[in-house]
């Protein structure tokens, strides 16, 4: 696990407004109070949302849900980036990884000789930061590394990841966007207590020690950050389209130049000025009391002081008159990202934005979704709002289809746009979107982590909770008109941000160069008096409730196949799967007929008239192909659950050949595949299925160019056909019992038709790892990345607990063994990690599998640092008792319910269980030691044999450390991919 930024992404954020006001109808604010506390509420609100303001202007935001005893915590601070100093960009980013080294109480063994240490440090950043001649830095720097050595023996590494560990916390995180940073933890409630005097500590003092091994690791994200195309092509069109406001001067991560230049100081001004109780929130959403909790949290930050905080004021931004064109050089695929700005959350505008985008884009129905992706003009495209503060933005995104150059994408980007400003779309569009919407609501509120998220992100962007309840209510209220004139408004030919993301050298990028670090001394078998009292703070315990497929699901016999469901008490919403047994190994065509169905309709609807019907059911529908197994899935609301399903049979049984949708759809095939060889992920994918199967696998079992344009398109229908003519097995989560369920359900299969035997086909077996070797692929990058792979045993079920315990000790978390190593000692990677990864069928070898990505010049240190502890498992007593607390307290308070039941009983089915293999480490946990996790690494990993797969750059790697890894095969794309 990573401390990660949370990267720009493109989503749809509901109606938008500032501040909390009244609204006459369904949904109005409320007073009230309980407790001697005092909370707003919205009426019908279905998650029971209470706001809070403490008297030290703190918000506190409470939602219950009771299905899991747990809760999801955000606690939100509203800045960001766009408040970072102009001459210290990248500090809001910096100071959310130093919100994790500790206070003068806890990750220190000593505060009294640690201090005089770093303030030692302090000084001489501000003297390195003020200082210009090459020499004199290098002298400084030296010194920085000697003293914050020194002071790193007083330091305790992650021991705030310890303190969450031993409470059984989750998804330990945060991230920095433009104008929010925030803090994230998933947490069993019984430990609420020790986790508000934990954060309350983190709040009051934090320290900013082991600051240059983290800000080494923050070098390393920016470098990643130079090596992600997609990430700069963001960055350029916020660059384009802000000129005038920091969303588009500033990013995230910050300049290069001042990431070499940091300020302890600066950081420590930009905390007291922005993190201030009037200006942060802590959301919860969970199984909890909130008059309780509010009390809690209360008490917790009660000494938090208010301060006025400084307004962000900025330039208002001319208007786009003519197009600006930007351009992206980088080895991935080309595309084009249009951009149009448009007024900010505030703006009542803002709830039309993600309604028009949905008429653009909505996956089934919209547009760009019928003109360009289902008639395959295109081979991907997209609208996406981006809604913040001060300006929104809707981005559109198109991927060139063979030929086809990136003005061609623009014009029919453009062409889109023209239709929506002419009015021509669907007049039940509209419609369909609400149906969507609302479905898409019960999801969210379903869940107590996606309620949390969108309650921290309302918080951040100042929503009126009441609007964006009765969101859905309004969007019924708008009309084709509105969107129409919206639409021409704001979107034209003319004003407009295009950035071309071409394939290319990018000769701009400059990389944060490696300064020289010494390692510095990781405690790990020490513990704060912190610590020691928090663990001992009382909670009750949570009894542990394992799922018992014999009572949790229900069984039946549809004919004669086997039904197995889950009824769905909670809401309308349904899930509907047609297993098979069978998959892309028995029949190779299988993976690319289930494409072609995309594009497919019946003699009496057309492949578009099945979008549009689906949408406006509000239905999903999808047919996925597995190495040995298939399913055909739907889901949706209950109340069109047979018109859904009738509707799946008819597509699944009446396809008809479209030649040419055959011809369109094999030349994008083959153009997905070219661009899947520029991409470093399949890559490396590409390389560890070579390292586990050998030179034909599993990855590049696949049809070469020439075999694809000798298939024939009534080949791929018959494949469909004979699908849902096979037997299968039925899974089932929604509101009908399973007696009613049987009674009114039609097997996929013709009624009148034999069952189509499949023929079990290929059959790849991993290869014992026999000796070093290293596979390399080449490509072009500023990072190496490096996997490690050693087949190992087949399942057994005896190894759970162990294999459980091993990898959260070794290298499944912040306060692993690897993380702390390779990162907070050595400060050689962003992201590492290593696992040993048991089989998920009982007939197939496990594997461990290890990971770094470093940069060229830490490729020596970082392959041995993962080397040095593959062989030797150090030993960290207070480790070990972490990751078994942790364990013992996650499984106890984690429920399974739903289709998760279904998905674990498939799960077990193929290990051949038959309980939940929750049970069996939780049962075994309390007795494993050390020695058993040393016996585990000994067996199994150390001392072993492996295959180093290696995807860097060949100029900035040294051949002669690469060959004494093991013998060296350089492999083609063509050997990776098959064709």
């Amino acid at each position: 696990m990573n401390r990660k930024f949370k990267t720009i992404a493109f989503i749809s954020l509901l109606f938008i407004t500032t501040g909390i006001q009244a609204q006459v109808g369904k949904y109005v604010w409320k007073d009230s109070t309980e407790g001697g506390y005092t909370y707003k509420y919205v009426t019908n609100d279905p998650i029971r949302t209470r706001f809070y303001t403490l008297k030290n202007g703190l918000t506190v935001i409470l939602s219950v849900n009771n299905k899991q005893p747990r809760i999801q915590t955000y606690i939100a601070t509203k800045a960001g980036s766009k408040t970072d100093p102009k001459d210290h960009t990248g500090l809001a980013h910096y100071l959310e990884h130093m919100l994790f080294k500790g206070t003068d109480k806890f990750g220190s063994l000593d505060w009294s000789k640690e201090k005089p240490l770093l303030d030692q440090v302090d000084n001489l950043y501000e003297k390195y930061n003020h200082t210009t001649d090459a020499n004199e830095r290098a002298a400084i720097y030296k010194e920085i590394d000697r003293v914050s050595g020194e002071a790193s023996k007083y330091a305790i590494p992650n021991e705030y990841d310890k303190l969450m560990s031993s409470m059984g916390s989750k998804g330990t995180n945060a991230f920095t966007s433009f104008e929010q940073t925030v803090y994230v933890e998933d947490i069993p409630n019984n430990v609420l207590d020790k986790y508000l005097t934990v954060q309350a500590e983190r709040f009051r003092n934090p320290i900013l020690r082991l600051f240059h091994t983290e800000l080494e690791s923050v070098y390393e994200e920016k470098n990643i950050s130079l090596d992600n195309d997609n990430r700069k092509s963001i960055e350029t069109i916020f660059a384009a389209m802000f000129p005038k406001n920091n969303y588009g001067k500033q990013t995230v991560l910050g300049s290069v130049e001042h990431l070499k230049n940091p300020s302890l100081k600066a950081i420590r001004e930009y905390y007291n000025t922005y993190y201030v109780p009037n200006n942060m929130g802590v959301i919860m959403s969970g199984d909890f009391n909130p008059t309780e909790v509010v009390q809690r949290i209360d008490k917790a930050f009660s000494s938090m002081k208010p301060k006025a905080v400084p307004a962000y004021t900025f330039d208002k931004e001319q208007a786009i008159t003519s197009p600006i064109t930007r351009t992206v050089m980088g080895p991935t695929a080309e595309y084009l990202l249009l951009g149009f700005r448009f007024p900010g959350a505030a703006d009542p505008d803002a709830q039309i934005l993600n309604l028009m985008a949905n008429v653009l884009t909505n996956g089934s129905a919209g547009l760009i979704d019928l003109n360009l992706v289902k008639s395959q003009k295109l081979l991907g495209a997209g609208a996406f709002p981006y809604v913040l503060k001060d300006y929104s933005m809707l981005i559109l995104q198109g991927n060139p289809s063979s030929g086809q150059s990136l003005d061609d994408v623009k014009s029919l980007l453009l062409s889109e746009l023209d239709k929506l400003r002419k009015g021509q779309f669907s007049d039940d569009l509209l419609t369909s979107i609400v149906n969507n919407e609302k479905k898409a609501q019960i999801k969210l509120f379903d869940n107590y982590t996606s309620t949390a998220e969108q309650l921290m992100s309302g918080f951040t962007s100042e929503v009126d909770w009441a609007k964006e309840l009765g969101y859905t209510d309004r969007l019924s209220k708008i009309t084709k008109e509105d969107i129409i004139r919206f639409a021409n408004k704001y979107l034209s030919d003319v004003n407009y941000v295009a950035v071309y993301k071409q394939k290319g050298q990018d000769s701009k990028v400059d990389k944060v160069v490696k300064p020289t670090i010494t390692p510095i001394t990781v405690n790990r078998n020490v513990e704060s008096a912190f610590l020691k009292q928090i663990n001992a703070m009382p909670e009750q315990d949570i009894k542990p409730k394992w799922i018992d497929f014999s009572k949790d699901m229900s069984t039946a016999k549809l004919k004669d196949l086997e039904v197995l469901a889950v009824q769905n008490k909670n809401n309308e919403l349904f899930s509907l799967t047609y297993h098979f047994d069978f998959g892309s190994w028995d029949n190779k065509l299988l993976g690319l007929a289930v494409g072609y169905l995309e594009f497919l309709g019946t003699k009496d609807k057309s492949s578009e008239d099945f979008s549009k019907a689906f949408y406006k059911l509000a239905s999903d529908f999808s047919v996925s192909s597995g190495n040995e197994e298939s399913s055909v899935s739907v889901s949706g609301l209950n109340s069109n659950f047979a018109a859904t399903v009738d509707l799946l049979q008819d597509l699944m049984h009446n396809c008809v050949v479209d030649e040419q949708a055959f011809k369109s759809y094999i030349e994008r095939v083959k153009k997905s595949r070219a661009n899947a060889k520029e991409n470093k992920a399949a890559i490396m994918e590409g390389l560890k299925a070579y390292a586990r199967y050998g030179g034909k696998n599993p990855f590049n079992y696949t049809y070469t160019d020439q075999e694809l344009d000798e298939l024939k398109a009534s080949d791929l229908v018959a494949v469909l056909h004979n699908l849902a003519n096979a037997k299968h097995r039925i899974l089932y989560y929604g509101p009908h019992r399973v007696t009613d369920l049987v009674k009114n359900l039609k097997p996929l299969k013709h009624h009148d038709l034999p069952y189509y035997a499949i023929k079990k086909g290929m059959k790849f077996a991993e290869k014992p790892t026999s000796d070093n070797k290293v596979l390399f692929a080449q490509y072009a990058m500023k990072q190496a990345e490096v996997f490690w792979i050693r087949n190992s045993g087949l399942f057994d079920k005896n190894q759970i607990p162990t294999v459980a315990f091993f990898n959260g000790y070794f290298g499944g978390g912040m306060g692993s063994i690897v993380f702390q190593t390779l990162r907070e000692s050595k400060a050689l990677a962003y992201t590492t990690y290593a696992y040993y990864g048991q089989s998920q069928k009982k007939e197939n070898h496990g594997m461990v599998g290890a990971y770094i990505g470093t940069q060229s010049d830490k490729f020596k240190d970082a392959v041995g640092g993962m080397n040095e502890l593959l062989n030797e498992l150090p030993e960290s007593k207070i480790g070990v008792e972490s990751i078994r607390t942790n364990l013992l307290k996650s499984l106890a308070s984690e429920r399974i319910s739903g289709a998760g039941i279904l998905s674990s009983y498939l799960a077990a089915q193929r290990r051949g269980l038959t309980e939940d293999s929750r049970k069996i480490i939780f049962e075994k946990l309390p007795q494993l030691t050390f020695s058993d996790l040393k016996s585990f690494h000994i067996e199994n990993i150390s001392r072993k044999p492996y295959v180093y797969c290696i995807v860097g750059d060949e100029k900035d790697l040294n051949g002669d450390m690469m060959s004494g890894l093991g013998n060296v095969k350089k492999l083609t794309l063509d050997e990776i991919f098959g064709y």
